[in-house]
């Protein structure tokens, strides 16, 4: 429902998928803060995050869980503020790492290296020999060459690796092909036909300990069907696995749990949680620690990107809103032709809304947040891009030389600046000219 639909009918109303989102009379506000007004203190492109919406996320998970032995793992690449990481490391949550860097991170944020597991394709031994200094809790191991690696590494160091080896179960989750992580034509995991020989080859190296079994089959999945046959085709493993006598003490089972943009109308989190753990009580597993990855679901629907109108042009074809976000701030719509959610921040109540394409400044073609939306606005008014809390500032870039957007996190009634907006200096201040 558009806000001009709203605006006038009731005084508050959150946004679906968004609780913490709101119209309060014509504007639009997060945990109570008006976003036209953050934008104007801190400027724009701005992303603003609800703590309270990422806690409120957690919740869900923590009431399925309860009274089971579990690890909640945040899934960093979603989003790698400090403040973020901070929230969930005091809520009691490990971490899921792909990279010495974002170990870096947890430990700055006052997470603990032995509640956080390391994933990732293409571990280096630099950053394997990091995190074993460290004491992160466990490598997900993906492939039998960086077993052996992680093996040299380990016995170089005089200790033995926690290991888990990452299956892929060749389940489909329905989702974007790009973020699809576990069929056998992606890169990730060892193929469930090798991971009895792979787990025998484990048990063998003198410098890896093996821990347990983990899986992850995608991002974006609204379905819980998958998850199920991924975790079935994981239990058959762990049987298998300890029939040759080799214990496995966690499973694994991943995020990957969607969130609404539009119509899409995942499983809540407590709900396919409760779902999983019924499926291993039902295979007499119950007793196994079960960790969890999930990444989007936490943080997706807590942030918005707001930025400003700076010029409208209407076309023949096609009319565009050009705003001061770009590609470079958000890139989901240009990489995966992603729909977000685009709302006026105030609404004009007598300005008939038009069809507008989005767009930002950056020399490319694929550069626009959002296409053929109906809007209300003039030049100066600021429009919020919904569910950018996931994916958004984490993998923003400083392409056209263009410094990244400042974030802000509201926390009840105080506001804080937990990134400033990068200056120009700073984006090339590591370059150097030739000498001449």
């Amino acid at each position: 429902m558009s806000a001009q639909d709203v605006a006038g009918a009731v005084t508050s109303r959150s946004l679906p998928g968004a609780p913490h989102l709101a119209w309060r009379d014509e504007e639009l506000v997060l945990e109570g803060h008006a976003l036209a007004e953050l934008a104007r203190r801190f400027g724009t492109p701005l992303y603003v995050y609800s703590r309270a919406a990422m806690r409120t996320a957690l919740a869900a998970y923590a009431r399925a869980l309860a009274g089971r032995r579990h690890l909640v793992c945040y899934a960093m690449k979603a989003n790698s503020n400090l403040a973020v990481l901070q929230t969930f490391a005091a809520a009691g949550c490990g971490f899921d790492i792909v990279s010495a860097g974002e170990l870096a991170r947890v430990l700055a944020a006052g997470g603990r290296a032995s509640r956080t597991v390391f994933s990732g394709v293409g571990k280096r031994r630099g950053e394997m020999a990091t995190a074993l200094e460290a004491g992160v809790r466990c490598f997900n191991v993906e492939s039998v060459g960086e077993l052996q690696v992680l093996d040299e590494v380990a016995r170089a160091h005089g200790v033995r690796a926690p290991v888990s080896l990452r299956v892929n179960p060749d389940v489909d989750a329905g989702t974007h092909p790009y973020i699809s992580t576990g069929l056998k034509s992606n890169k990730f995991g060892v193929a469930h036909a090798e991971a009895l020989a792979t787990y025998r080859r484990a048990a063998e190296l003198p410098g890896l300990r093996v821990e347990g079994i983990d899986s992850h089959i995608g991002s974006q999945i609204t379905q819980v069907e998958p998850y199920l046959d991924a975790l079935d085709r994981l239990l058959d493993l762990v049987e298998a696995v300890e029939a040759e006598g080799i214990p496995l003490h966690h499973v694994d089972v991943g995020g990957g749990l969607g969130i609404t943009y539009t119509d899409e109308a995942p499983p809540a989190a407590d709900v396919l949680v409760s779902r999983l753990l019924a499926r291993m009580d039902a295979r007499g597993h119950g007793h196994r620690e079960v960790l969890l990855e999930p990444g989007r679901s936490l943080v997706g629907n807590a942030g918005v990107l707001v930025t400003e109108v700076l010029y409208l042009k209407p076309g023949e074809v096609t009319n565009f809103c050009i705003v001061d976000a770009a590609m470079n701030d958000l890139t989901r719509p240009a990489l995966y032709d992603a729909y977000m959610a685009i709302e006026p921040c105030v609404v004009r109540r007598h300005l008939p809304p038009r069809r507008w394409d989005v767009v930002g400044p950056v020399c490319e073609s694929g550069d626009w947040l959002g296409r053929q939306r109906d809007l209300a606005v003039h030049v100066g008014d600021h429009l919020a891009v919904l569910s950018a809390g996931a994916y958004g500032m984490a993998m923003a870039s400083n392409y056209n030389t263009r410094p990244r957007a400042a974030e802000v996190m509201v926390d009840g009634d105080a506001v804080h600046l937990v990134r400033e907006r990068e200056r120009v200096a700073e984006l090339f201040a590591g370059e150097r000219l030739i000498e001449t």
